[in-house]
């Protein structure tokens, strides 16, 4: 057999690059214009590679019942890594991917093929008109992590988008999102007053590093009208190969600080990454 060979294609909006990883035989890491999206191993979906993907993942093994089947809705695609690992850990979920660059997409399709029988569905849309657009309380978990290169669209930071994943939740459904920023934490700080602003209960977990501000870095988000299972997820993040920190009530209160919601007129974009954080060679 012979080996892998990258795959570069010109995609909608940038230039997306397939690698495989030499230590594992079907594994692939995706970056477009020079930044790692995703990371995927076929034959094994439950292997999360980046640091935050394995937190996202901490949070769908316990928003739910081991094994529940769950009515998920993904904003951004990469390579499909969580909607994969959705399906590997709680088969029979039905899972929409929502990723504006459909020629990225086609190339994760074509070259990273889905398992048999999967509850999969991709759509090429933008991430809040499909939001917008979408059937009130219809998900049981809505994962945000969409990126325009390395910063996320200002359209995506604002209440009236909040108020929209919220709609689409059910009354016992939780909003996941990848956020990123760097001291003095003014994107993060507006995003957590922001959100604060519709749903009661939030959670942020993140690497201690980043927390202290000692470098740019990412910050999981949750959101949902009902309490958090936060002692499962400070049990399952001590425990990660890269551990981090669970911060909620008055330690989420004191980092929200004097920041106000975002309003549309007010949005812009995650700060650029420093010093080239995301990106590779």
């Amino acid at each position: 057999m012979t080996d892998p060979i990258p795959v570069t294609r010109v995609t909608d909006l940038g230039t997306a690059k397939l690698m495989p990883d030499v230590d594992r035989e079907r594994a692939w890491l995706l970056t477009v214009d020079g930044a790692p999206q995703s990371y995927v191993d076929l034959d094994a979906p439950t292997h999360l590679e980046f640091e935050y993907v394995r937190r996202l993942g901490h949070v769908l093994d316990t928003v739910a019942e081991p094994g529940r089947a769950l009515d998920v809705l993904h904003l951004g695609g990469g390579a499909l890594t969580l909607p994969r690992y959705v399906e590997a850990t709680r088969p029979g979920s039905r899972q929409h991917v929502v990723e504006v660059d459909r020629g990225l997409l086609d190339l994760v399709v074509e070259h990273l093929p889905l398992p048999d029988g999967h509850g999969i569905t991709p759509h090429g849309a933008d991430a809040r008109e499909w939001l917008e657009s979408a059937p009130a309380g219809s998900v049981d978990v809505l994962v945000a992590d969409v990126f325009g290169g390395s910063r996320i669209p200002a359209h995506l930071t604002t209440v009236a988008y909040a108020r929209a994943a919220e709609r689409v939740l059910r009354t016992d459904g939780v909003y996941l999102a990848n956020l990123a920023d760097a001291a003095p934490f003014a994107f993060l700080r507006s995003q957590l007053a922001t959100f604060a602003a519709v749903f009661e209960e939030m959670v942020l977990i993140a690497e201690p590093a980043v927390l202290r501000g000692r470098r740019f870095g990412n910050a999981v988000l949750l959101a949902a009208h009902h309490p958090l299972d936060t002692a499962a997820l400070i049990r399952r993040t001590a425990a990660d190969a890269f551990p981090a920190r669970v911060e909620y009530g008055r330690a989420l209160r004191d980092l929200i600080g004097a920041a106000t919601p975002v309003g549309e007129e007010d949005a812009v974009p995650s700060p650029e990454p420093l010093d080239g954080a995301f990106s590779i060679g």
